[in-house]
């Protein structure tokens, strides 16, 4: 792979539209993720702001872009409460961010390693899922819920189903006609004949979105159609720039002693860091070069990234597949456009928040729809069914797990079903059953048998006819469980009585146990003392 191609300086002309789609999808996610969070919003800006700057340039992440994450709102909404303040809660993040750094030295980022394919692409599918059914209601005109939310059960007493149910009661005109626009325009956007002009290409869909968005909330502004404040992103606005220097804020190292602050700094940093590596591998699937990122950099990358964001007034920071995503699907093709965006996020809260607050959620919503249709595209189904049930299993049961908990629990429940066909596809096949042309019967055991093939084994020694011969094949196996020498030890016992001729063939590396062989020398001395 050429490293000139993928060079940050040679692809700005699509790097920085991207980054400026990704910082205004951004903006209300932080907003809303803070909100969820009971933190001061800024704080949302403020972890946006170092996820993209501190931790883009330490990532080795080519499109992974980082932020607040909603899967740690209610822990910090919790933990905020229980610690009674929020520069104490900001302590617990700077340590949060020191042992993610540890974590990083120790090389804690093989963990990503051990995720199976089918539970990512599950992943993805779900987040896309739940990003689709969430941005409904916004695309409407209903905002009760937070942007950025990817739990069913949600805070406004609803959950993710019965919103769109509720919402029925409550669509917005003004927001409907700006969504409904806004999505044609995306439609319009990716049909073949627009992407053969040279000026369509390289325009970016999704600016035209915004652009379009603010133009049509200021020309409904003195109509009935006019959007209320609450259908617009809403960030802090600072009359000075020492009022700007006072949304940040430090934290309360006199809580150093504080049990409840490390208890709360570790939960972050495990919580943080599991959700970072599984973003991680979620972003490198997207990739359309299939880039690998360094999972033991990007703990590093995101430790510092906390660290700072607690020294200054923000919240956790994570990789977030909603913005990596969007950041992906806007052409973005290296780390320079997840910089870029926490620039953007940097000059718009100081000099243009006025500006930003006229983008209607409607108008981002219609982004998010067609990035949430696009990470759970029916090809994505198809294909998953097409590599087998022991695939498509997990990674449905991943999606359905997501949809109705949240990322972290529906993952777990992805997992266990992974792990179960695994165990159970190595219970089926510890051996090769077959019968040669001379007559002899032939055991050929796979390279690594455990105590779960022990029932399946057991069975087919039954099957041997008596007065018939036996090869028992272990020349390919590399490690024997003890429970399955026993077993053949037991039949080879039981074959004498059964006239069975029975030859073991031993295998040409050393088992991890002991050898067959040696395992009847040894069981033959015992019995004869």
């Amino acid at each position: 792979m050429d490293k000139e191609q993928f060079s940050p300086f040679k692809n700005l002309n699509k790097d920085l539209p991207a980054g400026l789609i990704v910082s205004l999808v951004a903006v209300p996610l932080c907003l809303g993720i803070a909100l969820a969070s009971g933190a001061p919003l800024f704080s949302g800006i403020i972890s946006g702001i170092v996820g993209g700057i501190v931790v883009g340039m330490l990532s080795g992440s080519a499109l992974g872009v980082s932020g607040p994450a909603a899967g740690l709102a209610v822990i910090v909404l919790t933990a905020i409460e229980s610690l009674g303040a929020f520069d104490v809660f900001l302590l617990a993040v700077v340590i949060a961010g020191a042992l993610q750094f540890l974590f990083g030295l120790l090389q804690g980022g093989i963990v990503a390693y051990y995720f199976p394919s089918s539970v990512i692409k599950g992943m993805l599918a779900g987040i896309g899922v739940i990003i689709f059914l969430k941005q409904i209601p916004h695309a409407l005109g209903y905002d009760k819920d937070f942007e950025g939310s990817v739990s069913f059960v949600q805070p406004d007493g609803q959950n993710t189903l019965s919103e769109l149910i509720h919402m029925l009661g409550a669509i917005s005109t003004g927001p409907l006609i700006i969504s409904a626009i806004c999505l044609a325009i995306l439609i319009l956007w990716e049909r073949p004949f627009m992407k053969k002009s040279p000026i369509f290409s390289l325009i970016q869909g999704p600016l035209v979105v915004v652009a379009t968005g603010i133009a049509l909330n200021l020309a409904f502004a003195k109509t009935s159609l006019n959007l209320t404040s609450d259908q617009l992103v809403s960030i802090p606005v600072a009359s000075n720039f020492d009022e700007f220097l006072s949304f940040f804020r430090r934290p309360d190292f006199s809580a150093w002693s504080n049990p409840q602050v490390w208890i709360t700094a570790i939960t972050i940093s495990v919580v943080a860091s599991l959700e970072t590596l599984l973003c991680l591998e979620a972003a490198d699937k997207l990739d359309p070069h299939k880039r690998v990122s360094p999972a033991n950099l990007e703990l590093k990358a995101q430790g510092i990234g906390n660290f700072i964001s607690g020294l200054i007034g923000g919240l956790p920071v994570t990789q977030v597949i909603i913005r990596s995503s969007t950041n992906i699907q806007a052409g973005g093709i290296t780390k320079a456009s997840a910089i870029f965006h926490g620039f953007v996020l940097l000059f718009a809260a100081i000099f243009i928040p006025n500006i930003l607050n006229m983008v209607p959620l409607a108008s981002l919503a219609a982004i998010l729809l067609v990035v949430g249709y696009k990470l759970a595209k029916p090809a994505l189904f198809k294909q998953m069914y097409s590599l087998g049930f022991s695939n498509f299993a997990p990674f449905v049961m991943t999606i359905i797990a997501i949809v109705f908990t949240d990322l972290l629990t529906g993952i777990a429940i992805g997992m266990a079903v992974a792990v179960f066909y695994i165990l159970y596809d190595n219970y089926k096949k510890p051996f090769l059953f077959e019968k040669e042309k001379d007559g002899t019967i032939r055991l050929n055991l796979a390279q690594d048998v455990s105590f779960l093939n022990r029932a399946n084994i057991q069975k087919a020694l039954k099957l041997v006819p008596d007065n018939s011969k036996l090869v028992i094949d272990m020349s390919k196996t590399a490690t024997i469980h003890p429970d399955i020498l026993d077993v053949i030890e037991d039949f080879k016992v039981n074959s004498a009585y059964r006239d069975i001729e029975l030859k073991i063939i031993q295998s040409d590396t050393n088992f991890e146990k002991v050898t067959c062989v040696n395992f009847f020398e040894k069981s033959l001395k015992e019995s004869v003392s």
